[in-house]
């Protein structure tokens, strides 16, 4: 714990930028290939019904986890902030308190598993063989709610020490082990589709326990178990009001995003695939991103907790000097292997030719976006998430009325521009609050 205070009161540099970045944008690459392997297992068994229950499962699991997603911004801002100001015992007290609150969500979810299930379902109908099957898998996975919720606290924690080594070895692990007892479950033992739940199962709980093993310095630090101030009610308080910010920014991000492919499947079947392979590209960029995002977090959060108005602008200039370059980068990518990447993708010459009409869109996307990608970063690092939810508000706003505008004369591209513009008026609008939280900064 005295080495992480130590780090967090080193200079701020590009080599240390890429130390945190580097190994979480490689973490993130892993993500798409457990999905292929899932699938590509359960293909195995010449059915579809198994491939659409897995699908629809882990969607559905996922849907679920995800609204805990706060936990690990809040955690890693609040972390680097009590690392930055050299409060060893708060560090150590707001794992605590995390994990608490992961357990406590864990618990709710397990306990209501049912009825979430039921209207799961009842919203994303599948054919009885579907839904019996993807049930299944569901039963078995529920149960480790609080060990992959419990993940999102412990990332953020480790993110906030720059400790993101550790966060690539645990999703090593948890995908390593995931794809060999995939194999082993379903082509060995010939499990099926329970097959692949009891794999991802054991691989979750496996991670959470290499991820505590790796935050053991917090438990030899006597304020992790200090419950008076592990329930200080102003810490308490601090916390809900952060992770409250986060989940409302968050649900009217996600609501751009869902009501976007809503959208595009008025304009057909073509033309909503077609969306839907360029999307893969956005989830490209903001894999990649990430990394730099994460690494504001911590820096910017160390310099916020050390009450450095220096520190929290080198922080923020040098991390995003590095993600307007991976930006560009990601440009030039797509526009070079955009084509190739689409054709890859889908297999439907439409769809082929439909995608390609708006991968121009694409192109632009991570150098419009970079701005809120990195501001975002910035502003968790900071806590200064009421910004960011007011901030949402308002791009979201402006995402309905150029949807209103642009879509009835424009189409597909009009949905298109209205998605770009809720990107460049988000970067805006976190920009023109960014002064303020340079002087928050200040003693």
């Amino acid at each position: 714990m005295a080495d992480s205070v130590a780090i967090a009161a080193g200079p701020l540099t590009h080599m240390r930028v890429l130390r945190i970045a580097g190994p979480i944008v490689i973490s993130n690459a892993t993500v798409p290939i457990l999905g292929a392997v899932d699938t590509g297992v359960v293909g195995q068994l010449g059915l579809a019904a198994p491939i659409g229950a897995v699908g629809i499962g882990a969607i559905i699991l996922t849907a679920l986890y995800w609204v805990f997603g706060f936990l690990r911004m809040g955690t890693s801002g609040l972390t680097s902030q009590a690392n930055g100001a050299g409060q060893t015992g708060e560090v150590a007290a707001m794992l605590t308190r995390s994990l608490m609150i992961a357990a406590a969500g864990g618990v709710a979810i397990i306990a209501l598993q049912l009825p979430l299930f039921w209207g799961a379902f009842r919203m994303a109908p599948a054919s009885a063989e579907v839904e019996t099957l993807a049930r299944d898998y569901m039963n078995i996975r529920v149960w480790s709610a609080p060990a992959i919720i419990a993940l999102y606290a412990v990332t953020g924690w480790l993110i906030a020490l720059e400790r993101t080594g550790a966060v690539l070895m645990i999703q090593v692990l948890m995908n390593g082990a995931n794809i060999v007892l995939d194999l082993w479950f379903v082509l060995g033992l010939g499990w099926g589709v329970e097959g692949v739940a009891w794999a991802t199962f054991i691989a979750e709980w496996s991670g959470l326990a290499l991820g505590l093993w790796f935050c053991r310095a917090a438990f030899r630090v006597p304020a992790w178990r200090d419950w008076a101030r592990v329930f200080d009610p102003d810490r308490l308080r601090l916390i809900l009001g952060v992770n409250v910010d986060i989940l409302l920014r968050s649900l009217m991000l996600e609501m751009i995003f869902v009501s976007f492919l809503f959208l595009a499947s008025d304009f057909g079947d073509v033309t909503l695939a077609a969306n839907q392979v360029l999307i893969q590209f956005l989830h490209i960029t903001a894999y990649a991103l990430d990394g730099f995002a994460f690494a504001a977090e911590a820096l910017v959060g160390a310099a916020f907790g050390a009450r450095s108005m220096t520190r929290v602008r080198r922080a923020s200039i040098i991390t995003s000097i590095w993600g307007v370059g991976c930006s560009v980068m990601l440009m030039i990518g797509f526009w070079i292997v955009g084509v190739w990447g689409i054709w890859l993708m889908a297999k439907a010459p439409e769809v082929q030719a439909a995608a390609q009409t708006y991968l121009p869109y694409m192109i632009v996307a991570p150098l419009l976006g970079v701005a809120a990608w990195m501001l975002d970063g910035i502003f968790i690092g900071a806590t200064r998430t009421r910004d960011m939810r007011n901030m949402m508000v308002i791009s979201a706003v402006i995402y309905g009325v150029a949807v209103l505008l642009l879509v009835p004369n424009f189409g597909n591209h009009g949905l298109w521009i209205a998605l770009l513009i809720s990107f460049v008026v988000r970067g805006l609008s976190l920009g023109a609050r960014y002064p303020a939280l340079e002087r928050a900064a200040d003693p």
